[in-house]
């Protein structure tokens, strides 16, 4: 049954920063999107979006080390992962978890094998503690009936609840969430909301989610990050009501409202 999530907006002036951006610019050959100055504060639950092409998928992969930006720093843990050496990106790997799109669950490993491969790489604990482990975080999410099963005998948004339950495997401070609701039914994508609102209240997690669902980013961003791939910036950020409501770019309200193009 679908659950109402509601965001409950964090105080400011009592959070750290858990992810500082300084004069990030990010592409392949040429530069998608230059200058991004941003701050994403511990607890809070922060959307990167955008139109088609914005450069949001390539910015989650500089935030995760993946790929390094063409400029800027990017801070996670006192660490600039821009200049960081591959022991130290090691480490900083520790402190966050990533959801991939499709949930990149391996197939003939059940969810309880799936949700301990980062104890395996990351840790010295027996079997029957990572299982153990294994088992909680499956639990968290609503899948400790479960852990047996392989990845394609369970619903797309098990899978994703599955992804989620990796990605906490270690107890990061951060969570990056690549589309969640992405081919999920309103209904099941409204529950995957209403968990993210609980682990974040419960765990004080940071989430960090690249999405152009605006009924998500409407009930649980705290924040909204917009970058516009046409002028290369980002060029709004706050809470996205306010944004909709009273942004003076005209662009921004118009994508907030759903507001057809002229060549519509």
């Amino acid at each position: 049954m679908v659950q109402t999530a509601t965001a409950t907006t964090p105080n400011a002036g009592q959070q750290a920063v858990a992810i500082a951006l300084r004069g990030v610019s990010i592409g392949y050959d040429k530069p998608i999107v230059e200058g991004i100055d941003l701050e994403i504060r511990s607890g809070e639950i922060m959307f990167v979006g955008g139109g088609s092409g914005c450069g949001k998928t390539t910015l989650l992969s500089c935030m995760t080390a993946l790929r390094k930006p063409l400029a800027g720093s990017i801070e996670i843990a006192g660490v600039d992962l821009a200049k960081a050496s591959e022991e130290d990106i090691q480490r900083v790997r520790r402190k966050f978890g990533v959801m991939y799109q499709l949930g990149a669950l391996f197939g003939g490993k059940s969810l309880l094998e799936n949700v301990r491969l980062p104890l395996e790489e990351f840790t010295d604990l027996d079997d029957r503690a990572m299982d153990d482990i294994a088992r909680a975080k499956l639990g968290l999410v609503g899948l400790g009936a479960h852990a047996h099963k392989d990845p394609s005998e369970i619903s797309g948004g098990m899978q994703k609840r599955a992804a989620i339950a990796r990605a906490l495997a270690l107890d990061p401070p951060i969570i990056f969430l690549d589309e969640p609701s992405a081919g999920l039914d309103p209904v099941t994508s409204a529950d995957l909301d209403a968990l993210i609102v609980a682990l974040n209240r419960m765990l004080g997690t940071t989430f960090v989610i690249i999405s152009h669902e605006l009924a998500s980013i409407f009930a649980i961003g705290h924040r909204f990050a917009m970058l516009d791939g046409a002028r290369k910036k980002l060029v709004a950020l706050g809470a996205p009501a306010e944004l909709r409501d009273h942004s003076p770019d005209q662009w921004v309200r118009d994508f907030l409202n759903r507001v057809p193009t002229a060549e519509t």
